[in-house]
């Protein structure tokens, strides 16, 4: 298994993201305002499917570097997958859902970067 910081690990997975062409990507530094992770990854994708294909990118990714997700949530809807790498949680919004749920504004007061 490699040990990855977590500012690396979410500039890598910000470049994975990326390569499935995901859009919106904000990095969140929570570590001040929360014990469950020390940073939110939050990202956009314009179908079901393109939604699913960043989370599976992401996945097969990690586990090429031996790196195992606590969970994973919402792969069969496809419309918000959350994909839990401990110090790093990683929400992939269908773009029509993320306005909804506005989790940047929940997390408003932690430094966002893009």
């Amino acid at each position: 298994m490699i040990i990855i910081i977590p500012e690396e690990f979410v500039e890598k997975i910000k470049g994975w993201i990326e390569d499935k062409n995901g859009f919106d990507i904000e990095i969140i530094n929570i570590t001040e305002m929360s014990t469950i992770a020390n940073y939110f990854v939050i990202a956009s994708g314009s179908s079901e499917r393109q939604v699913k294909a960043i989370a599976d990118n992401i996945e097969y990714e990690t586990k090429n570097l031996e790196i195992f997700p606590k969970g994973i949530e919402g792969q069969r809807e496809g419309r918000w997958i959350l994909l839990d790498y401990y110090d790093v949680i990683v929400h992939i919004f269908h773009a029509d859902e993320r306005g909804f749920y506005n989790l940047e504004k929940l997390w408003k007061d932690s430094p966002v970067t893009r």
